[in-house]
């Protein structure tokens, strides 16, 4: 018998725009209560107040997966505001993309700082709760960047598989504790590339989406498939992408 997603208590990072969003209105419309953090405290302001008007239980706090302290303060906002932590979702990304030999170090160093490392900083952040709770469910967002490299994406993929790697550890150390899902999609209709500091990766990627991407809804609906299964049931990965793409 399925969970189902009412009245669960869901974290989400990133989720001022794109796939992030699309999760939080989702998760609402079901009945989710709902834990928003982002860097953008304008776009989570307005995103909550839209949430909260259309009658769902949201409250949000200004997250930089970048600082520890951040995803710390999130997820003790979840047990203070709703009383436990059911979900995390670590969404928040970035790419920089530019070929090695190009050393665009501060690019790696970005991408491994919020890709990698605030994801790190998201478990770190819900597993006291869990273990406190007896239950709770990590969900990341991955890349298909991971399973297909290709020039430029060197390092973003890098950082795309430590995190499938990271999942699949914390999925056989939990024990059934807890459940952990990696997702992993392709292009998305979302504003992900307009952060590209290279013009012309930027421009080709953008393209490339405007052809074939899918809506960030298809994503958000892989999310609420892997949250109300049973206990006992884990979606342990998912590969959504567009039926155009290599």
């Amino acid at each position: 018998m399925r969970n189902g997603i009412k009245d669960k208590v869901v974290a989400v990072t990133g989720a001022s725009s794109g796939i992030g969003e699309a999760i939080a209105e989702l998760l609402s419309a079901r009945g989710a209560k709902l834990v928003l953090g982002a860097r953008r405290e304008d776009k989570l302001e307005e995103l909550a107040k839209r949430i909260s008007d259309a009658g769902g239980e949201v409250t949000w706090l200004k997250t930089d997966v970048r600082q520890r302290e951040d995803t710390e303060n999130l997820a003790t906002l979840a047990e203070t505001h709703f009383g436990r932590l059911d979900v995390m979702i670590n969404n928040a990304g970035v790419s920089q993309l530019s070929n090695l030999e190009e050393l665009d170090v501060a690019g790696w160093e970005e991408m491994i700082d919020i890709n990698f490392k605030g994801v790190l900083y998201g478990i770190a952040a819900a597993l006291p709760l869990f273990k406190r709770q007896g239950s709770g469910h990590v969900i990341n967002i991955i890349s298909t960047a991971g399973i297909k490299i290709t020039p430029t994406m060197g390092v973003y993929a890098a950082t795309k598989n430590a995190v499938r790697t990271v999942s699949e550890a914390l999925r056989q150390e939990s024990e059934g504790r807890w459940r952990v899902t990696g997702i992993s999609p392709g292009f998305v209709k979302t504003p992900f590339a307009d952060s590209m500091k290279n013009e012309h990766l930027r421009s080709t990627i953008q393209e490339k989406a405007r052809e074939i991407a899918i809506p960030a809804e298809a994503i958000a609906e892989a999310v609420a498939f892997a949250i109300e299964q049973s206990d006992n049931v884990d979606v342990g990965d998912i590969v959504i992408r567009p039926s155009a793409q290599d």
